[in-house]
């Protein structure tokens, strides 16, 4: 099983974390980066081969990780020379499988990756998205009224549920094939063309432990609660 990870974006809010490491290098409780976890779990799920997309610092992090030999992978490398969003960057990764997983290096979660790509491919998907249920919490009293501005209900600061995509994905390999190379796109370009020309795009919704470290709060987070969360993830 072959995996790809994401990992040349530039942090900009993980500052000042990311200021002089690459996001995906920063370290949590003062033992493992945060791709480092990735890789040890994606090697643990039967992924043996692994390609790091990479770009910003990327020196940084190819020295750190090297052939991956250390890690019991093979890594390699696909280096951006722009900024070429989510799905961008593997189009310059020639030798891809029909299927692989996709994720990006800066989530922590205990989503079974072998479960996860195995469904992928007996199920002939097209694109599969790992989907976790996020609450959204409205910090106002939100009215809704008629055309006429008559009030006709009140809800004082009410919570929604909303399913977000994990940043997690199997894709076949004909996904990539039809775009342009080196060409900028994003998740979000994929998901609106695959809705226009009606596309098959699987949802796979997940309910275990998931944490997206995006902002200074969310590293903090990690980082001080970082034994309760390795045992979550069955990290030693």
């Amino acid at each position: 099983m072959r995996a790809v990870i994401l990992a040349g974006g530039k942090g900009t809010r993980l500052r000042p974390y990311s200021t002089l490491i690459p996001k995906p290098l920063v370290p949590l409780g003062g033992k493992y980066s945060i791709l480092e976890i990735i890789i040890m779990q994606l090697r643990a799920a039967g992924f043996t081969r692994i390609t790091l997309a990479v770009n910003h610092l990327s020196h940084l992090i190819m020295a750190y990780f090297g052939d991956g030999a250390r890690l019991g992978v093979e890594l390699d490398y696909s280096l951006e020379e722009g900024e070429l969003s989510t799905i961008g960057p593997l189009t310059l990764i020639d030798d891809l499988p029909e299927n692989f997983l996709v994720m990006n290096g800066d989530i922590l979660c205990n989503l079974d990756y072998r479960a996860f790509f195995e469904t992928h491919v007996a199920g002939g998907s097209r694109i599969s998205v790992s989907a976790f249920k996020r609450q959204m919490k409205i910090d106002f009293g939100v009215l809704r009224y008629d055309s006429t501005g008559q009030l006709e209900a009140f809800e004082e600061k009410p919570e929604y549920d909303f399913d977000v995509s994990m940043g997690i994905y199997c894709l076949n390999r004909g996904v990539v094939e039809t775009l342009a190379r080196g060409g900028k796109y994003g998740f979000d370009n994929l998901m609106i063309d695959s809705l226009a020309s009606g596309s098959r795009v699987d949802i796979r919704p997940f309910e275990g432990y998931w944490l997206d470290i995006g902002r200074p709060d969310d590293y903090e987070y990690a980082d001080t609660n970082f034994s309760e969360i390795a045992a979550r993830l069955g990290i030693e």
